[in-house]
C-alpha cells in the first residue's frame, strides 16, 4: 500500500502543480496573469492579481512539494487551502456534481491530501531521505485544519475589500476584460483549475 500512496502523491502533487503554472504563465494552456486576475475579480476575489497569483504560487509549490515529498504536511495544507476556498467561493452553492459546477472534483482532492498527509508521502520521498517524515491522523487533521483556516482568512480579506471598494466600481483588471457581471458567475475560472468555467452550462474543467 506504501507504493499506491506514492502513486497518488505524484499524481495529485504534479495535477496541482499545473494548475499553479497555467495561473502564473500561459504554458499549459494557461490564461496567465492578467487572464487569471480578470476571472477572480469576476468571482469578488479583489485585488484580483494578487488573490490569482497567490492562489497559483499556493498551487505551483505546494503541488510541486507533494510530489516530491518535500514538507509533506505543510505541501499537502497548502493544496487544501485553495480547495477550501474554491468550494466555499465558487462551487458550494453549485451543489456536489461537477457536471453541474459543483465540489466533487475538490472534494476528492481534499480526501486525497487528507490520505498522503496521514501516510507520511508513502515511499520515496525527499522528507524520507532526510530524516523528517511526518505521518498518522494527527498530521492529516492538522493540514487540514491549517489550509481551512488559511482560505478562511484569505475570503474575509476578500469580503473586506469588497465592502471597502466604492459600489460599481471595477478594477482596472476587470474594466479591461469588460466581462466583469455583477454576481461573479459568468465565465469563470476555477480558483483551483486554470481552465475557463461557464456559470451558463455548469461544466466543470
Amino acid at each position: 500500500m506504501g507504493f499506491a500512496t506514492t502513486v497518488l502523491r505524484l499524481v495529485t502533487g504534479a495535477t496541482m502543480a499545473g494548475h499553479g503554472i497555467q495561473k502564473l504563465t500561459t504554458s499549459l494552456g494557461g490564461h496567465g496573469p492578467e487572464g487569471t486576475a480578470q476571472a477572480f475579480e469576476q468571482m469578488g476575489l479583489r485585488p484580483g492579481r494578487h488573490f490569482g497569483m497567490a492562489t497559483g504560487a499556493a498551487e505551483a509549490a505546494g503541488g510541486t512539494m507533494m510530489a516530491l515529498g518535500l514538507a509533506t504536511p505543510l505541501a499537502c495544507s497548502m493544496v487544501t487551502g485553495v480547495m477550501v476556498g474554491a468550494i466555499t467561493k465558487v462551487h458550494l452553492k453549485k451543489g456536489f456534481w461537477a457536471t453541474n459546477g459543483g465540489f466533487e472534483y475538490n472534494l476528492g482532492i481534499l480526501a486525497s491530501t487528507f490520505a498522503i498527509a496521514g501516510a507520511g508521502g508513502g515511499p520515496l520521498t525527499l522528507d524520507g531521505l532526510r530524516g523528517k517524515k511526518h505521518r498518522g491522523l494527527g498530521w492529516a487533521v492538522l493540514q487540514l485544519a491549517l489550509g481551512a483556516g488559511a482560505a478562511a482568512g484569505a475570503l474575509a480579506i476578500s469580503d473586506r475589500q469588497a465592502c471597502t471598494a466604492p459600489e460599481g466600481a471595477l478594477s482596472p483588471a476587470a474594466d479591461a476584460s469588460g466581462e466583469a457581471s455583477a454576481d461573479g458567475d459568468d465565465d469563470m475560472v476555477d480558483l483551483a483549475a486554470g481552465d475557463g468555467l461557464s456559470g451558463r452550462t455548469g461544466a466543470a474543467q
